[in-house]
């Protein structure tokens, strides 16, 4: 089983280059399930619309994650509960928050769980994702031991962290939220692959997505600042890839994918 996963898709730019390259990417690639982050979706760099998340879906994704922006568009509440393969960190709370934290995926008669989880370092204070991962990985368990964390955390440490407290228990723990990709892809001693950030799909030449300007003020000045998502330039799509053996759901490879639209 091969898995592709795309990170943060961010504005306008990054849901056209879903659109005029996943295409090409997945030939490359071959994967028989795609995974796209699109908590940055929105023209504003915030947030997912229902027809964005209708776009991901023509454009052959399979399941979209989410983040702490996963509420920044409020379109989200009316359509969530709906949207069969949209999740949201599975550590919100669970008594009050719509949506769902994990999906299944078929393929080619092996069932696929795909999780997402939100940190708390420098993050909101959700419920505990440990112990929460702990009791559904569990259960996940008892139906396929192929399974994939889209893992939503600032601190690199808490990523390695969850990764290596669920290694051999899953098949994959891949971070996201930071927008920079990192050069650590690799699988651990009990054959979960982890890579820390899958880095960002969207403006190349933007800091983080946004036009720099306005961040550099606000470094400059201390003072509070709108960013605005970078609409010209160059794109680029960044993400991963992984190879589990759908017998044991152990990785046997994963590897960093990280291109710009003149390089596609």
């Amino acid at each position: 089983m091969r898995i592709l996963f795309i990170g943060d898709v961010v504005g306008d730019k990054g849901v056209s280059m879903i659109g005029d390259f996943l295409p090409k990417l997945k030939q490359e690639i071959k994967p028989q399930v795609t995974i796209v982050n699109g908590e940055n979706a929105t023209s504003m760099g915030r947030g997912i619309s229902l027809s964005i998340y209708k776009q991901l879906m023509s454009d052959g994704v399979d399941v979209v994650t989410l983040g702490n922006h996963a509420w920044s568009n409020n379109e989200i509440l009316d359509f969530i509960d709906d949207a069969k393969r949209l999740i949201r960190p599975y550590n919100f709370p669970k008594r009050t928050t719509p949506g769902k934290g994990y999906t299944m995926v078929n393929v080619n008669g092996k069932q696929l769980a795909v999780l997402n989880f939100q940190g708390r370092v420098f993050m909101d204070n959700l419920d505990d994702p440990f112990a929460l991962a702990d009791e559904l990985v569990d259960e996940i368990t008892k139906t396929t031991n192929c399974i994939f964390m889209d893992f939503h955390a600032e601190a690199t440490s808490e990523k390695l962290a969850i990764a290596r407290y669920l290694d051999g228990r899953i098949s994959a723990v891949v971070g996201t939220h930071t927008h920079v990709q990192t050069n650590d892809a690799r699988i651990l001693a009990g054959k979960t692959a982890f890579l820390t950030d899958a880095g960002m799909t969207g403006p190349a030449d933007g800091m983080l997505g946004m036009q720099p300007d306005s961040v550099i003020q606000r470094f400059l000045d201390q003072r509070p600042a709108r960013f605005k998502v970078m609409e010209t330039g160059r794109g680029i799509i960044s993400g991963c890839f992984i190879d589990i053996d759908d017998k044991t759901g152990h990785a046997t490879h994963i590897e960093t994918v990280s291109m710009t639209d003149d390089q596609l």
